[in-house]
């Protein structure tokens, strides 16, 4: 049996002014390091075998509060990052509309094709699978990225609800089947 947590990462500021972040590597704000630790200090109390993590500053940060309260090693692969934004990264929709217009998003801005994302997402779940058979696994990585993968590799489960920093998402593979059995779960979250 494997067990895949996924983790949104914490907060950054541009999540707060909802700026397009991308590729674009922005590190966590003041919320989401503490976020990170709240993250952190809920999975040390579960048995995990090793952490993955998109390479980008805000994903790296979470995962390194994890890896450090845990002990777990810790891994880093570019093929984890956020949807590829092209020229809308670190633009808000108002910018986006008052530069390109209301149909921005049919324009070719140089965005990751959904594709793209599902074809280096699915390749890093394939060798995942291959290399840790019998194992707990976390991975830490992004909202676009995560709902995508999450929706291509349960098709029959409902991930339309958008990911909250931190969240917690578990994925049970059974009869080589992937079932969802935790979604978006952010009971290790104390607003101070």
């Amino acid at each position: 049996m494997i067990e895949i947590g996924f983790i949104r990462h914490g907060t950054t500021a541009w999540n707060k002014e909802q700026r397009a972040q991308g590729s674009s590597d922005i590190p966590l704000n003041e919320e989401g390091l503490i976020q990170a630790q709240q993250v952190a200090e809920r999975l040390s109390a579960e048995k995990w075998d090793v952490i993955y993590s998109s390479d980008l500053s805000r994903a790296r940060q979470t995962a390194e509060a994890i890896a450090n309260k845990t002990g777990i090693p810790l891994q880093l692969d570019s093929r984890l990052r956020e949807l590829g934004g092209g020229l809308i990264e670190g633009t808000i929709e108002e910018e986006r509309i008052n530069k390109w217009g209301l149909e921005w998003r049919q324009m070719d801005l140089g965005m990751e094709t959904e594709e793209s994302l599902i074809a280096r997402g699915t390749s890093f779940m394939e060798e995942l699978v291959e290399k840790h058979e019998n194992s707990r696994i976390l991975i830490v990585s992004h909202g676009a990225f995560l709902r995508r993968l999450l929706k291509t590799v349960v098709p029959h489960f409902n991930f339309d609800e958008s990911l909250k920093n931190t969240s917690v998402t578990s994925l049970l593979m059974a009869d080589e089947q992937w079932n969802c059995n935790l979604y978006n779960c952010t009971k290790h979250i104390v607003k101070s």
